[in-house]
């Protein structure tokens, strides 16, 4: 069975047959060039063999295409990491991962997010956190340590309040409605969501249902600052460090707030959200 690792490497390796490609030269060519046995070539692009960054950097310099090795690099650096199953990620429980997530946002100055079907989790009430987590834990069979997982997510929202950081958080109007969660549950996260709404270096906005999208809301990812992009599958974490990825998740985000209101045109949506919910039988 083919691990995330080597499907990154593959779909490196075709990354640099088409830079080789490009330059109008064979394997046995550059292999040459490089001073390499022919084989190395063929490893590499096929994902056998994982390039060092200096093997890349020989083959940019050669190829004549050294304006792409800075995105190659950062790609060669992030294979082992790109694809972290959840199953291996939360093998000794949820808390592990909520302390992780404090490192690296520490680092963090600006926030950019974007979720199609779930409150970011900057944003959940500890009762819509403990579900989610549930979810994740349920799904992998992954260890039950709920309890600490929800107080460290809730500890992790601290950095709402605390240093400069600025935080920029966009989701889709279903997200204020969809059965994720129980209604009372979804009733004090809409409360909660209002008053995050006004915090002072907080930017909520909320993509009506009927408007014009700028961009496909296929699915969430978060962006930390311009060096990190985080998106959850149902299988995996993936991190992007490549500069040309952040970029293209930085051009999705644009145009995704651009489809978005915001103050009380956003709070508006919530209280109406609320007024649907207080109707709704019990």
């Amino acid at each position: 069975m083919s691990t995330p690792a080597r499907q990154a490497r593959e779909a490196f390796g075709v990354r640099l047959r088409d830079i080789r490609n490009d330059a109008g030269l064979t394997g046995r060519t550059l292999a040459a060039l490089a001073g390499w046995h022919f084989t190395k070539i063929s490893k590499l692009e096929h994902g056998v063999l994982k390039a060092s960054e200096e093997d890349v950097r020989t083959w940019c310099r050669l190829c004549d295409m050294e304006d792409q090795l800075p995105d190659l690099l950062a790609t060669v650096r992030s294979i082992d990491t790109m694809f972290v199953e959840w199953r291996r990620q939360l093998r000794s429980g949820t808390k592990k991962r909520q302390k992780e997530s404090v490192r690296f946002e520490a680092e963090t100055t600006l926030f950019r997010a974007f979720e199609a079907c779930a409150v970011p989790g900057l944003l959940q009430t500890a009762p819509y956190a403990e579900q989610m987590l549930r979810y994740f834990t349920g799904f992998h069979g992954t260890p039950d340590d709920i309890e600490a997982g929800v107080q460290a997510r809730m500890d992790r929202q601290q950095i709402l309040y605390r240093g400069d950081r600025r935080f920029h958080m966009v989701f889709c109007e279903s997200v204020l409605t969809l059965g994720v969660v129980g209604k009372d549950v979804l009733a004090g996260q809409l409360d909660r969501l209002l008053v995050m709404s006004t915090l002072p270096r907080m930017r909520m906005g909320i993509i009506p249902t009927r408007a014009r999208h700028g961009y496909l809301p296929l699915h969430g990812f978060w962006i930390l600052d311009t060096r990190e992009v985080l998106i959850e599958t149902i299988s995996a974490e993936i991190k992007l460090t490549q500069p040309g990825e952040i970029n293209l998740y930085t051009k999705a985000f644009d145009q995704l707030a651009q489809s978005a209101v915001y103050g009380r045109e956003a709070r508006g949506l919530i209280t109406q959200a609320v007024t649907v919910l207080n109707n709704e039988p019990d």
